[in-house]
């Protein structure tokens, strides 16, 4: 039992000291302007299923050295979705945005909303998981320490804390169901075609209503076969090939 704990742990040592090297040899061909060769090394990490903000990161920076606007906004999008509040990533995001063809007016979001989603942004559906669990656990151990103090003003102390960790704990869940809420129903897609014709129905002898170009952002609302049902920011939809965008 204990050689295959030991073979185990030398196998998980061994996989992650390769993505480690691949990942720094990726860096190491981007500071020598090889970005194909830099996007190939870290494509090598992302097939073996792992991913991280800074490898996203990477593939969108070494991407926009190569002017491949759709890919390169695809995976600073990506990035987001782990680190929302990243100023780099939102930086350089904002970057490869300007190099998009497409201008599309965002339809503006009440005041109260726009607050409510900034600060739902903050973490991850995951990571406002995990608050709401260190929340509780914390209202636990204090809850227990102000029922067993003597002394009153330890006491009061003690439940005062203790309830504000309960509140903000149930508020984290909230903002956690908001997240996951968002991420389930929204699903977003980057176009990755040059130019792409956007349909009023899901076939080509359907009328085109308007064009997009690489790197557009846009939500998918529905699938029909090889088709996806898309809309836009400034509320326009029709129906775009699957083949050209690429889903978040």
């Amino acid at each position: 039992m204990k050689k295959i704990v030991l073979v185990f742990v030398f196998l998980a040592t061994l996989f992650c000291f390769s993505q480690d090297e691949a990942f720094q040899r990726g860096n190491a061909l981007y500071n020598q302007e090889k970005y194909q060769e830099a996007i190939d090394s870290y494509m090598s990490i992302l097939d073996q299923g792992k991913e991280s903000v800074s490898l996203y990161y990477n593939l969108g920076n070494a991407h926009y050295k190569l002017n491949n606007v759709g890919p390169s906004i695809f995976y600073f999008e990506k990035a987001l979705e782990l680190k929302p509040n990243d100023e780099d990533v939102k930086n350089n995001l904002g970057f490869a945005q300007k190099a998009t063809i497409d201008a599309i007016d965002e339809i503006p979001e009440g005041f109260v909303s726009r607050i409510m989603n900034n600060f739902t942004n903050m973490f991850s559906f995951d990571r406002w998981a995990w608050i709401s669990v260190l929340c509780v656990l914390l209202f636990v151990v204090l809850f227990i320490t102000y029922y067993s103090a003597q002394a009153s003003s330890k006491k009061r102390f003690f439940f005062v804390i203790s309830m504000v960790l309960l509140l903000f704990g149930l508020f984290s869940i909230l903002f956690a169901f908001k997240q996951y809420n968002f991420v389930v129903n929204n699903q977003y897609a980057i176009v990755f075609a040059k130019e792409t014709e956007i349909k009023s129905a899901p076939n080509l002898r359907s009328e085109e209503v308007f064009m997009l170009h690489e790197g557009t952002k846009v939500k998918v609302t529905e699938t029909v076969n090889d088709w996806k049902k898309i809309k836009l920011a400034d509320g326009k939809i029709g129906w775009i090939p699957a083949s050209d965008i690429k889903e978040l």
